[in-house]
């Protein structure tokens, strides 16, 4: 073992073992041999060597063990800045950037003075932990001490409240004197993540200069505020501006494929990340979230077995790696292959989260497992430790209220922690919709459907007199209407988009303005007559 072979006790004395342990730290190729060191540390009595530690502390950063980092760094006496700013950066960019800030409270009570870095990185704590309060509260201390000029600390300070609120951020950028292109890019990011999409653009556009992260800002805003062939317009402005794109971008631009259904540009970026994978060491290995932004393209395309390739491809998966595929099984209808798929994830050593139960629970609802469905539901909290959301309570009503368990549906609804939303409400009248319970849709009607606003009532409204129609209670179906009238809700258009050629065609419910609407519709008439003579048995 490493640990054995790197501090032979007979060999030298304590000042040689140092410099053998040290030469080791800095080789240390694995946490496992990481650990190993660790102990012959405390076995050896050098746990009080800060020079030590500090390498150690570092390479545990680097490995996002930031348990054993904290551990390490309890052993340090009078850590230097340099060791209280990797213990607040580490934190800062781990899974509980809270701990940034209590480690920089701590550091106010030691003999340690925090410098720039030391409030960039505490600043960027609180901005991934949208700690508003604790934020201001480092502001208020960064003004005080004279660093409020640090363009770094400014470029963090834009940043943090740009993911709080806009106003302050656009304060502290108008104050810079030096305005960094990351500074320039936060407060795109702030104003997409308001909504502000025009403003964005307005901005990215004034830019003196841009970087990839820039580009990638606007097609990742664009697509997150459903102006998906905006984000697509930026990605091909990008590329004709010679702007070399890099794994982050594509990431954004697979999201768009997976929402838009363009199939061709995303069979397009897996091949271009596979060549630059396999013919150039310098571009690294593939991101696990490009991988996970390749299932859910190939899953929201239909093309399940081609997301199920990448899936078992990938060296490396995460929890969002097993989420994405369980959910586009369960998207694609294929509920067993769903659910073997998640008993291979509790086998290993990764957790389902929430979102993994969600996607188990639309699989078992689409497939009819009425008893899996139930006891995943019920097994959320003591097994995995996940309280259902407002969408897992979803899932079970529409499941239940497909089955004509009604009574079990309606008791579910009434006993929820939290108000019933739309989409509980419509998973019931769907439910109805099916087994022509007219009655239990003319009750929901009265408890949820009038109360809504016209914009959001359309929905359930049709429901509603689809149940009635199917129940041939004409004269509801006209009430429905009337209420409808009255209220001014009108049923959107259906609307689809094909793509042909790289060049995206959309199209409305009786829309004749499309250039080409003449031969579509002829088309059409000719595609429904033949299902119409398939139907009445004419055609073979």
């Amino acid at each position: 073992m490493l640990a054995e072979q790197c501090i032979p006790a007979e060999h030298g004395g304590v000042r040689a073992r140092q410099q053998r342990l040290f030469s080791f730290l800095q080789s240390c190729k694995t946490i496992k041999q990481l650990t190993q060191i660790h102990a012959q540390i405390i076995t050896n009595g050098l746990a009080q060597k800060n020079f030590i530690l500090g390498k150690l502390l570092s390479i545990y950063i680097i490995y996002n063990r930031l348990a054993y980092a904290t551990k390490v760094f309890e052993f340090v006496r009078n850590p230097s800045t340099i060791l209280w700013n990797q213990i607040i950066r580490g934190h800062a960019n781990g899974e509980q950037p809270r701990l940034s800030v209590l480690h920089f409270q701590k550091m106010g009570k030691s003999l340690a003075v925090p410098d720039g870095y030391t409030y960039s990185y505490v600043v960027n704590g609180c901005a991934k932990g949208v700690l508003l309060s604790e934020g201001e509260q480092v502001h208020g201390k960064i003004m005080r001490n004279g660093y409020f000029s640090d363009v770094f600390v400014q470029t963090n300070l834009v940043n943090f409240y740009s993911v709080n609120g806009i106003g302050s951020a656009e304060k502290v950028f108008d104050e810079m004197t030096d305005r960094t292109v990351v500074a320039w890019n936060s407060l795109i990011s702030g104003h997409f993540r308001c909504g502000n999409v025009d403003e964005a653009r307005r901005i990215f556009h004034g830019m003196p200069e841009r970087n990839v992260v820039s580009w990638t800002a606007m097609i990742a805003g664009c697509a997150q505020n459903e102006r998906c062939k905006e984000a697509l317009s930026f990605f091909h402005e990008m590329r004709r501006n010679g702007v070399e794109f890099d794994q982050v971008t594509l990431v954004s631009v697979l999201s768009t494929c997976a929402e838009m259904a363009f199939l061709d540009l995303g069979r397009w970026i897996h091949s271009y990340v596979l060549e630059a994978s396999s013919s150039s060491a310098e571009k690294g290995p593939v991101l696990v979230s490009l991988n996970n932004a390749l299932i859910h393209m190939y899953s929201s395309c239909g093309e399940i077995k081609d997301a199920f390739k990448v899936f078992k491809d990938m060296p490396i998966r995460t929890t969002v790696s097993w989420t994405s595929m369980i959910t586009g099984f369960a998207k694609q209808g294929y509920a067993e292959e769903a659910l073997t798929l998640f008993k291979k994830m509790r086998n290993g050593e990764l957790k389902p989260d929430e979102i993994t139960l969600l996607g188990v629970l639309c699989a078992c609802s689409h497939a009819g497992y009425i008893n899996e469905g139930r006891f995943y539901f019920k097994t959320m909290t003591e097994s995995w430790g996940v309280e259902p959301r407002i969408q897992h309570y979803g899932c079970m009503v529409d499941l239940l209220s497909r089955a004509g368990l009604f009574d079990e549906a309606e008791t579910l609804v009434e006993n929820m922690p939290m108000q019933p939303n739309n989409a509980v409400w419509g998973a019931l009248l769907g439910g109805c919709r099916i087994h022509k319970n007219a009655e239990l849709a003319s009750d929901i009607a009265r408890k949820f459907v009038i109360e809504l606003e016209p914009e959001r009532s359309v929905g359930y409204f049709v429901l509603l007199a689809n149940v009635y129609a199917s129940e041939k209670r004409w004269q509801s179906v006209a009430s429905v209407r009337q209420k409808m009238f009255e209220m001014r809700a009108r049923k959107p258009p259906g609307q689809s988009c094909i793509q042909i050629d790289g060049v995206s065609h959309g199209f409305l419910a009786g829309d004749t303005t499309h250039k080409h609407a003449h031969l579509i519709y002829e088309m059409l008439d000719g595609i429904t007559g033949q299902a119409k003579l398939q139907v009445d048995g004419v055609c073979p």
